[in-house]
């Protein structure tokens, strides 16, 4: 019997994005022009930034059963131009399109743990968890990796997922311990970190036009859901 496709996917059905040799973001990089920009908007958002919606709502479709008690925001893809105000960069526009799916909680979507983050052009990657930690959220989270049991169960699933190829990477990593904590703590390389992701495996670019770039999305969310569901329990 043919997998049914629930009411919510099939609204938001993914097709596949433009090309796979980024054609658009290597012309928008070589002009960085706001007037080039202006005449191939058209093909930016039907090629790159509707199917990126459409990516990240049928993935959100797929994945909510792994998010039991939890509530999935809905999808947001990020502006394709660059805030310049505080920068010696002034080009006005980024040279990838991207976008979230973060879990309710949290000041804001970039606050929350996300479930997904991808990023397709001239960078290409895609990642789960939280990449910043601060304030209370960081405390909670240091006091939960110290915890035996539940710090026992994240160094457990990351070392899953690194044995599954995804790579762990934080805003930031101490190159000491914590103020307080033991430099020989059996999971200080934890500790050390300001946020926790699991990055994805190499995507296959060469995919990203058919509809199943998104079952590949999908099946690499699944396998990090856990650890963004620790991450979402012991950092609120």
């Amino acid at each position: 019997m043919a997998n049914r496709k629930s009411p919510e996917e099939s609204k938001t059905r993914f097709e596949g994005f433009a090309d796979a040799q980024m054609t658009f973001f290597h012309g928008l990089d070589a002009a960085q022009d706001r007037a080039w920009f202006a005449e191939h908007k058209r093909a930016y958002e039907a090629g790159w930034a509707a199917p990126m919606a459409a990516l990240l709502g049928a993935v959100r479709a797929r994945i909510a059963k792994e998010y039991k008690g939890f509530e999935l925001r809905e999808p947001k893809v990020f502006r394709l131009q660059r805030d310049v105000r505080f920068s010696l960069d002034k080009r006005p526009y980024k040279t990838s399109v991207s976008g979230v799916l973060s879990l309710k909680g949290g000041g804001s979507t970039t606050e929350a743990p996300a479930a997904l983050y991808i990023e397709l052009g001239l960078e290409t990657l895609a990642g789960a968890g939280m990449y910043a930690l601060m304030g209370d959220a960081l405390d909670r989270f240091r006091a939960a990796v110290i915890d035996n049991r539940s710090g026992a169960s994240l160094q457990k699933l990351c070392a899953q997922l690194e044995a599954q190829g995804y790579g762990l990477t934080a805003m930031e990593t101490l190159k000491t311990a914590p103020r307080g904590v033991d430099k020989d703590h059996p999971r200080i390389a934890l500790l050390k970190r300001k946020g926790l992701v699991a990055m994805f495996p190499t995507l296959p670019v060469a995919t990203i036009t058919t509809p199943e770039f998104a079952d590949w999305v999908t099946a690499r969310a699944v396998e990090a859901a856990p650890m963004v569901r620790w991450m979402a329990q012991h950092t609120k």
